[in-house]
């Protein structure tokens, strides 16, 4: 079992007046539940506490609580190159009756790649899947390797948020509501787009559009307590940014930033512009914000409401104090683990479970220490 506690304490960089640090610490242990996995990217519980966990390559595994791992069969190829393959999954909120599980991937095309998804059934001894549907093909596709979004997060309403990439050289698409790039979209779980989006009607724009303006969002999850949606997005060097996207809402990039180009250069027009939104937070240096979850459980009475985001340049687990939706101060965890943090998520039993991203990537549960 491999233990590992972390306890130092950073300064919030954001644009709110908030509080300078955490005012607790909380002693915790890992342990490596499952390893041996191809860059794992996403994880999803199913009701009897087993987990459903993908791999970038383009396989979806089924990890019991004591480790072992059963390769399900029947996914969907996958363009696995860059930081394309196999990406998020999440079951369905009636999964007990119907066994739907959705896929998110980069799907070729005729004109390139892009992010799609896919609905399937498990089979009853949860050895294949099947009866399989795509929901959602993000339009259009492109050429590259990189910013594919992308994750997958059921609203209260049964509605189905999708995240998406800006594609990394198609930025300015970002902000063009005829396509789905660098957009968060909102479907029915059949694929079918809800009458009450906001861009429905609208000439020019994309129905299935819920906000728009993004980088590369892959974290995302409901707030606790009022369902609303929270996303953290990568920035380019600088400005990655903890985000609640509104209907019909623009979150700026690439015309407003707190990050720069890789080569020091400006991006767009500042840091704010009217009309565009604020970031609730933003980080500079960046740690490349992946996976999000607000902590609901009672194993770590002093984290309940806050937020845990993985970081994958960072290499650690950041916990952001929250007074309801305020993030405030603060706290690195993990920071000398030197793993790369894919996805992080909240177990039936009350724990945080982590995936890293390596060729000999883990499970890793988060304990008490």
């Amino acid at each position: 079992m491999n233990r590992s506690v972390a306890f130092a304490l950073v300064a919030v960089l954001t644009p709110l007046c908030l509080p300078a640090a955490a005012q607790e610490t909380t002693k915790i242990a890992t342990e490596t539940l499952a390893s041996g996995l191809k860059n794992p990217w996403g994880l999803a519980f199913l009701p009897d506490g087993r987990m459903l966990v993908t791999e970038r390559a383009g396989r979806l595994l089924l990890v019991a609580s004591n480790g072992e791992k059963t390769r399900i069969e029947g996914t969907p190829d996958v363009y696995a190159r860059g930081q394309g393959g196999l990406l998020d999954v999440a079951t369905d909120p009636d999964f007990a009756s119907n066994r739907f599980v959705y896929l998110s991937y980069a799907e070729t095309g005729a004109m390139g790649v892009g992010t799609a998804v896919m609905r399937g059934v498990l089979s009853e001894d949860f050895k294949k899947f099947e009866k399989k549907q795509v929901i959602f093909r993000q339009a259009p596709k492109v050429s590259g390797n990189n910013h594919f979004g992308s994750r997958l997060v059921f609203a209260r309403d049964g509605k189905l948020f999708i995240t998406l990439g800006d594609r990394f050289a198609q930025r300015d698409s970002a902000q063009d509501l005829g396509t789905t790039i660098g957009k968060v979209v909102r479907i029915n779980k059949d694929g079918t787009i809800p009458e009450d989006n906001p861009f429905v009607g609208r000439a020019g724009a994309l129905k299935e559009i819920w906000s728009y303006g993004h980088r590369n969002i892959q974290g995302a999850a409901l707030h606790p307590d009022t369902g609303a949606l929270f996303t953290a997005e990568h920035g380019a060097r600088g400005g990655d940014e903890l985000n609640k996207p509104e209907a019909g809402k623009n979150y700026g990039w690439p015309v407003i930033s707190y990050g720069v180009n890789y080569d020091g250069s400006k991006i767009g027009e500042g840091t704010e512009k009217p009309g565009l939104e604020q970031p609730l937070k933003y980080w500079d240096p960046s740690f490349a914000p992946s996976g999000l979850a607000f902590y609901t459980g009672d194993r770590f009475a002093n984290w309940k409401g806050d937020l845990f985001i993985g970081g994958l340049s960072g290499m650690r687990l950041v916990r952001v104090d929250m007074d309801g939706e305020k993030p405030g101060a603060e706290e690195i965890l993990l920071g000398d683990l030197g793993e790369r943090i894919r996805d992080v998520v909240q177990g039936p039993d009350g724990l945080l479970y982590l995936l890293t991203d390596d060729q000999d990537g883990k499970v890793l549960r988060l304990t008490p220490g």
